[in-house]
């Protein structure tokens, strides 16, 4: 399981990734089980401590009696009330009417919700479902770096905005933090009632102090005095000793003392700053360890032995705590000047100390100390969250390391690859792609075709000219690897870095060096445009013609995210897609006024108004009595007139089907706007990033896979393209795919009307699972 936010590939799926890749798990085919239906044992306990919390679930909507049942999630994601727009005949509904839209922050929150609820979920192995829990807290660090800190710096500077649906930052902020104080109260008794007995049961046990064996315990005391007590420093605070800085996301101990030191110095408190290179978490031997992996927390191993920070002082109580800072880059492009690498580097050194957002403190440290910190931070009571054990619930994984239990994870799989891309090498493969398109979908089927591809071509002698954009990939990929030997062996390397990739800013520059160094040209795009797009051209001498080889994709060229995400890769030799990829380069490399394109769908110019004229297609033909779909998988959707578009195609009686596992602003199930119109987030082992776009056309389908999702900053303002699946029976295939998630009836949730999301829940004997059957259909 990764991370489920995309870019949103912060520190819980990198280190993830990681894991799985240095395990070096051999794979193998998971079998197509049906699932067991879900046990009520955990939680039970879960519920009745929330019971008081809770608000009265809304009903469930009359539903087809073919359809599968529906369950509620425990936490509403919005203040919902009755929609005075469903009252209105549809000739007086104007689309720009607020209530047509959900906001997208509190959307944004409502997914982080459904991931959560992953961790209750019986049909995740154990340590996955811990794994869950460390994503949720992983994307909930920078849902407050980025997304919350961008509302308060509206209110600071005064600077307040509203989107379609009308809320201003303060209303969006208090409801935020309404439901997030819900979710990590949720987290945590997830965490100590139901996860950590369950990994008890499996011999896995976190230890607390208070449980701790005298064996165990004169374990720990060596421990902290031989790895923690020499590079640990504890900072009294007088006037000579200031609040030190504490950079984002540090991990803390505050502590009240009492008493004088050697000088005669008397205050009551100090922190303790945990250094950074020390394990949160660490497993004791097996001579003090009983019944399986023994594990403790660092925060246990500094509470226990506090004391000994503070000689001949008396430690009332330590307690630890968390500040999240803004995170978010903010590099003027009429500063940058010709040097966007510098003014960024610049910029990287400033993240780790922008203005507060969050605190995080143990729950039972004293309401005193936690109004210092508060007035210390410049943070109000709505800005605290309580903790109920480890703060940074994401270094958990780190348990992946520390114990060798496959039997609690995912069982592992081959992914599938077609025999002739299989077997090709050299001028094999170029062969195999000129005869046919080959489709992939990562990570059912292999990436390293991908890798193959670009491998070869930095050997083969005929292959003059490589050109690609790289968004995350790491400067010591396979992809980069390939790169740097294709320029040493004097290809003509072009490589379109986006330095701006958020969290991968300092990874991308390291390889844009490397690449340098290499004698590869490297470009960083367009500065008011981020480059998105996921190509690869590759311009091969064959005969007295020069051939174009192209890839192209809908996520990053990274071989670790190609066994966590899900993607397609097509490759094709088509001349047209290659002329049209050739232009794109153009556009970023040189300078020149927009291109005409063949086939392919290019932002910021073509590709929003031609998705706009393909619904209105649709709708033109639904109006004329025939036949009409539009079936659109993305990660988030909020570009309001593409919004406005599909609600024009439902009242016209298209039937539509949106897969997006975000943020959706476009609310569904309103009468005479949006009644035609289902939408469905897919949440499960993997995660869902394919962008797919299908048109019923007539009975001439169009299908297109992109970069792209249904969202301003995609549409408007960034570099993506859209490529269409011309082989038929590729384009069938696809809409397959499509119907598998349509049908998914055990890992889907259903968007109804009021906000709310709802899973589906199978009835005995009819499991639906898409993730499972495409495993089963592709992978080996």
């Amino acid at each position: 399981m990764v991370d489920l936010v995309e870019h949103n590939a912060p520190e819980t799926v990198k280190t993830l990734e990681k894991k799985l890749v240095e395990k070096k798990v051999t794979e193998k085919k998971t079998s197509d089980k049906k699932s067991p239906e879900k046990k009520a044992a955990e939680k039970k306990t879960l519920d009745k401590k929330e019971m008081n919390e809770k608000k009265e679930s809304p009903a469930v909507e009359t539903r087809d009696v073919n359809e599968p049942a529906l369950e509620t999630i425990p936490e509403q994601p919005q203040d919902l009330n009755k929609l005075a727009i469903d009252k209105r005949k549809p000739e007086e509904i104007d689309l720009n009417d607020s209530e047509l839209y959900f906001n997208r922050e509190l959307s944004n929150l409502a997914f982080h919700a459904r991931v959560l609820e992953q961790a209750i979920d019986e049909n995740h192995p154990v340590l996955n479902r811990l794994m869950f829990l460390c994503i949720f807290s992983s994307n909930m660090d920078e849902f407050f770096e980025i997304r919350v800190a961008g509302l308060k710096s509206q209110l600071e500077f005064s600077r307040e905005q509203t989107g379609p649906d009308g809320l201003y930052p303060k209303e969006v902020l208090r409801q935020i933090s309404d439901q997030a104080h819900k979710l990590v109260r949720r987290q945590y008794r997830i965490l100590n009632d139901i996860i950590f007995p369950k990994l008890s049961e499996h011999n896995v046990h976190f230890i607390r102090r208070s449980l701790w064996t005298e064996s165990q315990a004169a374990w720990v005391k060596k421990y902290f005095r031989e790895n923690v007590l020499p590079i640990i420093s504890p900072i009294g605070l007088d006037p000579a000793h200031p609040f030190p800085r504490l950079a984002n996301k540090t991990f803390n101990f505050v502590v009240e003392l009492e008493g004088r030191d050697a000088f005669g110095r008397e205050n009551g408190l100090a922190i303790v700053p945990a250094p950074s290179s020390l394990p949160r978490l660490v497993k004791m031997p097996a001579e003090v360890s009983e019944d399986g992996d023994n594990l403790v927390f660092l925060s246990s191993i500094i509470h226990a032995h506090a004391d000994q920070l503070f000689p001949g002082m008396t430690v009332k109580g330590s307690y630890q705590f968390r500040l999240t800072r803004n995170a978010d880059l903010e590099v003027d492009s009429d500063d940058i000047g010709l040097d966007l690498a510098g003014a960024l580097r610049t910029e990287l050194q400033t993240r780790h100390y922008g203005s507060s957002v969050r605190l995080e403190v143990a729950e039972n440290c004293p309401k005193s100390v936690i109004t210092s910190l508060l007035d210390q931070f410049d943070l109000h009571e709505n800005d605290l969250y309580l903790i109920d054990g480890p703060v940074n619930l994401s270094r958990l994984l780190a348990v992946l390391d520390l114990v060798d239990r496959p039997d609690l994870l995912y069982s592992p799989f081959s992914p599938g690859l077609p025999r002739k891309l299989s077997t090709s090498k050299g001028d094999d493969m170029f062969e195999a792609i000129r005869q046919k398109d080959y489709l992939l979908m990562h990570p059912y089927e292999s990436f390293a075709p991908v890798i193959d591809f670009l491998s070869n071509a930095a050997k083969d002698p005929n292959v003059v000219a490589i050109r690609q954009t790289l968004y995350r990939t790491g400067a010591r990929s396979p992809i980069a690897n390939a790169l740097v030997d294709a320029a040493r062996n004097g290809k003509e390397v072009t490589v379109v870095i986006e330095l701006r990739a958020r969290f991968d800013e300092a990874e991308n520059l390291a390889l844009a060096s490397r690449l340098q160094d290499a004698g590869a040209i490297v470009v960083y795009g367009v500065v008011r445009h981020k480059t998105h797009a996921k190509m690869i051209l590759i311009v091969r001498r064959e005969g007295s013609v020069l051939r174009r080889y192209v890839h192209l994709g809908t996520g990053n060229y990274h071989a670790g995210n190609a066994r966590l995400y899900t993607d397609y890769s097509l490759l094709t030799c088509d001349s047209d897609i290659g002329e049209d990829i050739h232009k794109v380069f153009q556009q970023l490399t040189g300078m020149s006024k927009e291109l005409k394109v063949k086939k392919i769908l290019h932002a910021p110019f073509t590709l929003r108004d031609r998705l706009l004229d393909m619904i209105a297609k649709e709708a033109e033909s639904a109006r004329s009595g025939n036949p009409s779909r539009i079936i659109i998988k993305v990660n988030s959707l909020t570009e309001q007139r593409l919004v406005q578009a599909l609600y024009k195609a439902s009242q016209a009686g298209v039937k539509i089907d949106l897969i997006v596992r975000g943020i959706c602003t476009l609310r569904p199930g309103i009468k005479g706007v949006s009644s035609n119109i289902k939408v469905r987030s897919i949440i499960g082992r993997f995660l869902e990033h394919t962008r797919v776009y299908y048109f019923y056309n007539n009975r001439s389908p169009l299908v297109y896979l992109s970069s792209a999702d249904g969202m301003d900053r995609n549409l408007n303002n960034r570099i993506e393209v859209a490529f269409p699946i011309q082989d038929p029976k590729l384009a069938r295939r696809v809409k397959k795919e499509l119907e598998t998630y349509i049908t998914d009836n055990t890992q889907s949730w259903v968007l109804q009307n009021d906000g709310s999301y709802q899973l589906n829940k199978p009835r005995k004997g009819e499991y639906r699972s898409a993730q499972r059957t495409l495993l089963s259909n592709l992978a080996d």
